[in-house]
């Protein structure tokens, strides 16, 4: 049988026969992996956090709270969707896990093989919606950042352009200057002397500049 989502489910319990329940229930149309514990399953993410669209976790565990562990995913791997699995005692737990943002939903323990089959149907739905519009924003912030390059090289382009035709000018206006500047052949004075030599070595300097 084919599976219904190629993203993949974690389920997360202390109580092996529940795992085991789990598996036989849903292994044929999602693609599954078990922890029986909070350890486990971060391990498990760790590992293959691109190939997980949901993370379902028991509440009451040993160590690590099924809320705690979700809330860890959400800091780490927020894209994940998160379901907690509760008893009825449990219910203040996943209010306030709801309320944390840490979770999508809850689902009380025990769980209906088929009410839980839709739930996981639209969790992976809603992660499928989301990977979809994550790849839509990142295909539009990297045309916007190819715009927003390709006007900076334009308007450094004509401002390479102004900058050069200003200093064109400004090399004739100063190459006009010089040689309008009487030149005295036969200076009879050291200091006049000395100005048509600078003269000339400063026409001689913006001419080849220019």
């Amino acid at each position: 049988m084919s599976k219904l989502n190629p993203y993949a489910i974690v389920y997360v319990d202390d109580e092996a026969l529940a795992l085991k329940y789990f598996e036989k229930g849903f292994s044929q149309e999602f693609n599954i992996f078990t922890a029986n514990s909070a350890a486990e399953a971060w391990e498990i993410i760790q590992q293959h956090h691109a190939k997980i669209g949901v993370l379902m976790s028991d509440q009451r565990m040993p160590g690590q709270t099924g809320v705690q562990l979700l809330e860890r995913v959400r800091r780490a791997y927020p894209q994940i969707i998160r379901i907690l699995v509760t008893a009825y005692a449990d219910v203040d737990s996943a209010i306030a896990g709801v309320n944390e943002g840490a979770i999508y939903r809850y689902v009380s323990k025990p769980w209906d093989v088929a009410d839980l089959r839709i739930n996981l149907l639209r969790a992976l739905e809603f992660f499928m919606v989301l990977v979809e519009r994550n790849g839509l924003i990142h295909e539009k912030l990297s045309a916007l950042q190819q715009v927003v390059l390709s006007d900076r090289t334009k308007n450094l382009g004509v401002l390479a352009a102004g900058l050069s035709c200003h200093f064109r000018h400004a090399l004739r206006a100063a190459t006009q200057f010089i040689a309008a500047m009487p030149q005295d052949s036969a200076p009879t004075e050291g200091l006049a002397g000395s100005q048509t030599a600078l003269g000339k070595h400063i026409e001689a300097l913006i001419k080849r500049a220019s």
